[in-house]
């Protein structure tokens, strides 16, 4: 079962980081995303592919002064 931001998920299972980002409402926004321990570049999200034993860390990037 892939672990999303620290919590298991199975249903994000097959689905591609981009297709995730979208169901997370994340599409559009600045975000940064770590895959067992790597940094996936933001031309990937629509290739990688997420399985069971994934760990995946999604950071999204805010402004503020």
């Amino acid at each position: 079962m892939a672990r999303v931001n620290g919590k298991e998920d199975p249903s994000v299972d097959g689905l591609t980081l981009a297709q995730l980002l979208d169901r997370m409402d994340f599409e559009g926004t600045r975000v940064a995303c770590e895959l067992n321990g790597d940094i996936v570049p933001r031309a990937q999200f629509a290739e990688r592919t997420l399985r069971a034993d994934d760990a995946l860390e999604i950071v999204r990037f805010v402004g503020g002064g």
